[in-house]
């Protein structure tokens, strides 16, 4: 496949980008980059009612995030430009006078009312519920002075009557065909000469020269509409790829009742966007069966849409946890401790200034909390012991541990060795801390989960002896003195 691969992803801002729709955006974008070809990102922004600037803005820095870098777009000036459909009136105006010369579109003088009542009667007797054609039979010199006169009236294509069945090859679900009187003369341009979305969509595509549509399959219905609009401007029918939908774990359609669903929650969850992509990518693709973890100039290289797969997606949030934990494991220290700084200024833990400062002994933290994390947001509790002058110790952790016999007796013995010590590093700290159990006959369980306590305040925390050497001792003695009061003798 040559370089005049275009492709588009085309969201409506009515709301912040979804799962869903991040996984169409990211397998058009691996489709372009895979061929060399064009990535366009055009705006359907048609409902005046919920298409937003901040929903646009939201959708945009999704992507950004996501590292989905568009080719032609909002922002990046291209030659099929403008890229909101809002600015492309001329073109739906353009491409109905040419239906108008080729005879291919008629007025429809029906009111809404009249319509509604032959639905209802063709229902009740189980007949078609289409359109009837009433105004396709009106003369042309009649029809216009009507138009003329300024009669209410919307446009129309004219469908052949005969048409045959309206059958494509789908590049993911193979050939599919549509009975030819199906669809009846749909609705090209509204009463108040604004285009449908059907319209819109089709003359967009073939005025951005795309050439191939890859979307979800709940507008699979719309295929067969828009390719009779193609046809009747004369235009090549673009490449079709129908993507199945991504279902919740209880096998309905995800939605909010599953939990988070647009990316930026996804983010402000604590998730990588190289894990997002990564698994959104995996969710009805595969690279060769085997392979889960894989980069983005990885799945660049090797996307296809032969290897899409034609049933549903399941989504499962512990799969994503599981994947983004391998990201974050395989970061270097350096890069970790990029970042999670911003995750620690948000929560107040320190400020950017101060991380800069002490960027060392952050980078002596990356490895003692990187085995642990699946989310990036899970740093906070996990290491917020360490950014305080003093702990707030948990009362299931007061009971389970200081509450229990001879952890006063090793608290004290802990702090004379701690206080002691020639050094305050790991290895000098876990030598010293050994020992106590032999000299007091306390359990090291007992002794060491009561300093852990008495400085972290919970009985769960990163490497204890590492913790200690970044409280540093005057903190760390500080600790077990507020603690003492509360173990038992």
């Amino acid at each position: 496949m040559s370089e005049s691969v275009r492709v588009r992803f085309a969201p409506s801002p009515t709301g912040h980008l979804h799962i869903g729709g991040a996984r169409t955006a990211i397998y058009n974008w691996a489709f372009a980059r895979h061929h060399g070809g064009t990535f366009v990102l055009r705006i359907e922004d048609t409902d005046p009612e919920r298409s937003t600037e901040e929903n646009t803005q939201a959708i945009i820095r999704a992507m950004e995030w996501l590292g989905l870098d568009y080719d032609e777009g909002p922002g990046v000036d291209g030659p099929y430009g403008p890229y909101f459909q809002t600015q492309r009136a001329a073109s739906y105006a353009d491409a109905l006078e040419r239906l108008k010369a080729s005879g291919s579109t008629y007025p429809c003088f029906c009111t809404s009312e009249a319509l509604d009542a032959k639905r209802e009667a063709a229902r009740q007797q189980g007949g078609f519920a289409g359109y009837d054609r009433t105004c396709r039979g009106i003369e042309v010199e009649e029809a216009a002075r009507r138009v003329a006169a300024g009669e209410p009236h919307v446009w129309r294509l004219k469908v052949p009557e005969d048409r045959a069945d309206i059958a494509f090859c789908d590049a993911v679900r193979g050939d599919v065909r549509f009975p030819g009187d199906a669809v009846d003369d749909l609705v090209l341009v509204r009463t108040d000469g604004t285009a449908t979305y059907n319209f819109a969509v089709a003359v967009d595509d073939t005025t951005m020269a795309i050439t191939h549509v890859i979307r979800g399959d709940d507008h699979l219905s719309n295929t067969p509409k828009q390719i009779l609009i193609y046809e009747a401007l004369g235009e090549d029918v673009p490449v079709f790829a129908h993507l199945s939908m991504i279902l919740g774990a209880d096998g309905k359609r995800l939605s909010k009742r599953h939990g988070a669903t647009s990316v930026e929650a996804y983010r402000d969850s604590g998730f990588l966007p190289e894990a997002v992509m990564n698994y959104l990518a995996l969710l009805g693709w595969s690279l060769d069966g085997e392979t889960t973890v894989f980069s983005r100039e990885t799945l660049a290289e090797s996307f296809s849409l032969d290897r899409v797969s034609r049933n549903p997606a399941i989504f499962d949030d512990e799969k994503l946890e599981w994947l983004n934990g391998v990201y974050i494991r395989d970061m270097s220290a350096t890069e970790l401790i990029d970042r999670i700084v911003p995750v620690l200024a948000e929560a107040g833990l320190i400020t950017h200034e101060e991380a800069a400062s002490r960027r060392e002994w952050l980078l002596r933290l990356a490895p003692m909390v990187s085995e642990r994390l699946k989310r990036l947001d899970e740093i906070v509790p996990m290491v917020a012991f360490l950014f305080s002058d003093s702990v707030e110790i948990e009362e299931g952790a007061r009971e389970k541990v200081l509450e229990k016999e001879g952890s006063g007796l090793a608290l004290d013995a802990c702090r004379d060795a701690l206080a002691s010590v020639p050094s305050f590093d790991a290895e000098t700290i876990e030598a010293a801390l050994r020992e106590v159990p032999e000299r007091t006959g306390v359990k090291p369980k007992v002794a060491f989960q009561a300093v852990r306590v008495a400085t972290t305040g919970s009985t769960v925390s990163p490497p204890l002896f590492e913790s200690l050497e970044l409280l540093g001792r005057e903190r760390t003695l500080q600790r077990i003195d507020a603690a003492r009061p509360l173990a038992a003798s």
